[in-house]
């Protein structure tokens, strides 16, 4: 009888290794079947509840509000498909790109899937995607999970035996067809619940009322702030041109009450302030450190838009106000306005504005804020910017700017604040 060849024994240990169970092992094969379908399954997951928050709280009224949300679980199926059949590859490379790329597509799921819950919770624009910077982390979460499906269909298609280009040509093809198809289905509903609400009237808006037949208060006119709003403000700087950095800050606001945190990346500062008062309490977070509470003058003015009002907008600065017309911002009517401001002004009314300028002297810097009156009296949104000598900023710089904007939204609604956790 003749002995078998070495090449054909080495074949045999590794058909052995691969397929037969050894005593409390799972096969190789087995085991990354069970963690493949587990990742399709956190992606199918992330698609439905991304469906679920469009199918229950998308409803600005149009004609097929229930379409948008079907519409949206197609890559949900096309998740769970990748569950039936999954990408399963042998080699030590090509299952950890099938791992990392459902990896990499639940990293851009989860954030947008947030960032939906917010603008739909928050009452704000009913459009899906309005820009392209807020479609394209979806597009990317919707290629990734049609790759992923799409090479385990052309797996099951094919065969285990099929060249490793001829399944990978299959898994492309797959993938392009199923993104196409349920990228070309979303959009055209989308859209089309998008175009019959034009000419609609919004029924409700984070700004303010939407009452189209009265008209706001004239720019010189009584005005206030809301007794309780949450607040959003944003800084940028440059000195001749090149950035300085950003200033990204969320908060609440109830009367003199107030809780806000700031994302600081600037040449000065790095990292997360925060500030809270609640009656006679006051706390301080600074980067790379926790809460702490201080005594509530070394907090200062930490009121934010009842600040910038009552510094920058009093019915002194706003006599010479111009008018620049009335408009709508997501559903609200408002007058927008302009008036001259100068630096130490701005810098009052924006303390916050010191994580970019540090001490440097603003007495000479000259610049305009915008502001916008909504027809319940109140301002609910600040832009602005000042410029002017960056000498003290930064050593032979020559011009620098900031600019500001910020919004006061639901305004007047149940807002509470509560103390910020050591």
């Amino acid at each position: 009888m003749t002995r078998p060849s070495h090449a054909t024994r080495y074949l045999r240990w590794c058909t052995q290794a691969i397929y037969v169970r050894r005593p409390g092992r799972l096969p190789a094969v087995r085991v990354r079947t069970l963690e493949l379908r587990l990742i399709a399954l956190a992606l199918a997951t992330c698609w439905v509840v991304a469906a679920g928050l469009v199918l229950i709280a998308y409803r600005p009224g149009g004609p097929v509000d229930v379409a948008v949300g079907a519409a949206a679980l197609l890559p949900a199926i096309i998740a769970l498909a990748g569950v039936r059949w999954p990408p399963v590859a042998r080699g030590r490379r090509a299952f950890a790109t099938m791992i990392w790329l459902a990896a990499g597509s639940l990293l851009v799921l989860v954030p947008s899937i947030a960032d939906v819950t917010g603008q739909l919770g928050g009452r704000g624009a009913q459009t899906l995607l309005p820009s392209v910077e807020a479609a394209y982390p979806w597009i990317l979460g919707l290629i990734g999970t049609c790759l992923f499906t799409g090479f385990g269909i052309a797996r099951r298609r094919l065969g285990e035996a099929a060249m490793r280009r001829r399944r990978l040509v299959g898994g492309l093809t797959f993938a392009t067809l199923l993104a196409i198809a349920s990228g070309a289905a979303f959009a055209a509903v989308a859209m089309g619940n998008e175009l019959a609400l034009r000419d609609r009237i919004a029924t409700s808006s984070r700004f303010g009322p939407t009452d189209i037949d009265r008209d706001p208060p004239v720019c010189d006119g009584p005005m206030g702030i809301g007794p309780t709003a949450r607040i959003g403000v944003e800084f940028h700087g440059t000195v001749d041109g090149r950035s300085m950095g950003s200033i990204e800050l969320g908060g609440d606001r109830n009367r003199a009450d107030t809780k806000w945190l700031a994302y600081t990346a600037t040449s000065r500062d790095l990292g997360i302030h925060g500030a809270a008062v609640i009656g006679t309490v006051a706390w301080l977070r600074e980067p790379f450190a926790a809460w702490r509470q201080v005594a509530p003058a070394e907090v200062g003015d930490a009121e934010l838009d009842l600040t910038a009002f009552r510094v920058a907008l009093s019915p002194e600065a706003r006599a010479a106000a111009e008018s620049r017309g009335v408009g709508i911002i997501e559903g609200a009517r408002s007058r927008q306005c302009r008036i001259a401001v100068d630096g130490p002004t701005f810098r009052a009314a924006f303390p916050q504005v010191g994580w970019l300028v540090g001490d440097a002297d603003l007495a000479h810097w000259r610049g305009q804020l915008d502001y916008w009156v909504f027809l319940d009296g109140q301002i609910g949104r600040i832009s602005g910017s000042v410029n002017g000598d960056a000498t003290d900023i930064q050593t032979g710089a020559l011009q620098a700017t900031i600019q500001v904007e910020l919004t006061a939204t639901d305004r007047g609604s149940s807002i509470p604040i509560t103390p910020p956790t050591p």
